[in-house]
């Protein structure tokens, strides 16, 4: 795991480097290519020996929906040529990290046993950013076995105030 990191590193600095102008349409960008690469069809049509690099990139771009700039261009190109399709996810993910320090915010996932409509979502924002002290990039994913509630995770920092943990911690009462 540690040489993942370490190869993703220099790619993901680059490219902050390269974007400071503009980095959040950059993010959109490399989450949708870090998508597309993380799929073990294309993984395998890039690793054939047949496949050209120009071939592996209109592969590429021909699924991507968001628009590519030059920067964009360039830096998928040098991803297919230095043989680091795989490595997209993680170069995504530190990308992301540098971003959001720079902009002083943390990425939260919200885990809802229910879908969170727009002001829902907006009122969870706000009291989440209160209670972690930080600006937060908010994203929801339903887990149905939550019962209700939710559970929210900011890095290594969770909040569960979900049924199934309430649950979890009378079980623990009750057999102790």
């Amino acid at each position: 795991m540690a040489e993942l990191a370490t190869i993703a590193r220099p790619y993901a600095e680059a490219l902050y480097k390269a974007s400071t102008s503009d980095a959040f349409a950059a993010l959109t960008w490399l989450d949708e290519f870090a998508c597309v690469s993380a799929q073990a069809q294309l993984q395998q049509f890039a690793d054939s020996p047949k496949a050209t690099n120009e071939q592996v990139y209109a592969v590429i771009s021909g699924v991507m929906k968001s628009a590519l700039d030059s920067h964009a261009q360039n830096f998928i190109r040098t991803v297919i040529a230095n043989n680091r399709l795989a490595f997209v996810p993680e170069i995504a993910v530190q990308f992301r990290a540098l971003v959001n320090d720079k902009s002083g915010s943390s990425d939260a996932v919200i885990y809802s046993a229910f879908p969170m409509d727009g002001a829902a979502l907006v009122d969870a924002a706000k009291v989440l950013e209160k209670r972690f002290a930080r600006k937060l990039n908010v994203s929801v994913e339903l887990q149905p076995e939550l019962i209700g509630g939710i559970r929210v995770v900011v890095g290594d920092e969770v909040l569960d105030t979900s049924v199934k943990a309430r649950l979890e911690q009378m079980k623990m009462a009750l057999t102790a």
